[in-house]
């Protein structure tokens, strides 16, 4: 779905201009993103495999929810309206830990060009993996995967290639963040 959003410089200052996503996909202008990553009090990470016609990454596990923020939309309100569509959960603000705003560029094509800042959050799941609704445009399927597993799948070549090609310093500091919590 097309939707107008902010334009960002490359240090993720606002512009003061806005596009839609597609022309800001296709001239590879930076704008934000909210990423917000599910942990169980058990050590575990809910991750989200994302729709077959996505256009970018599709089938592959990423974080447990992720979308754009909408052209003058708050933050927050923003991560919440994302949670809420993509897995079916309604939570308050004081559950989401920002733990940063990490910069991301992935050239797909010639016209497909993905830069962005994530701002990222941490939420402590507390509601059953078959609780959740997951936004069958957006989301194939969920799954709850320990820590320990996720790293080594991460750090091996060939099973690495199941998850979206984020940085190794984003999933590092993720994970790092996480066990700090648990």
């Amino acid at each position: 779905m097309d939707e107008l959003i902010d334009i960002l410089t490359d240090n993720g200052e606002p512009t003061g201009t806005r596009a839609m996503k597609t022309e800001a996909h296709r001239k590879g202008l930076f704008h934000p993103t909210v990423h917000i990553w599910f942990y169980t009090s058990d050590g575990k990470i809910l991750l989200q495999k994302r729709a077959e016609n996505k256009d970018t990454h599709p089938g592959l596990w990423d974080v447990s929810v992720a979308g754009h923020i909408g052209a003058g939309e708050n933050i927050l309100d923003s991560a919440l309206r994302e949670i809420a569509e993509e897995i079916g959960l309604s939570i308050s603000e004081t559950a989401l830990q920002k733990i940063g705003i990490f910069k991301s560029v992935q050239k797909h094509s010639e016209s497909l060009i993905d830069c962005e800042f994530h701002h990222t959050f941490l939420s402590e799941l507390k509601f059953p993996l078959e609780k959740l609704t997951k936004q069958e445009s957006e989301v194939n399927d969920l799954k709850l995967l320990s820590i320990k597993k996720l790293e080594d799948e991460l750090l091996h070549p060939d099973k690495s290639k199941i998850y979206v090609p984020h940085s190794q310093t984003y999933y590092s500091t993720i994970v790092s963040e996480i066990k700090k919590l648990l």
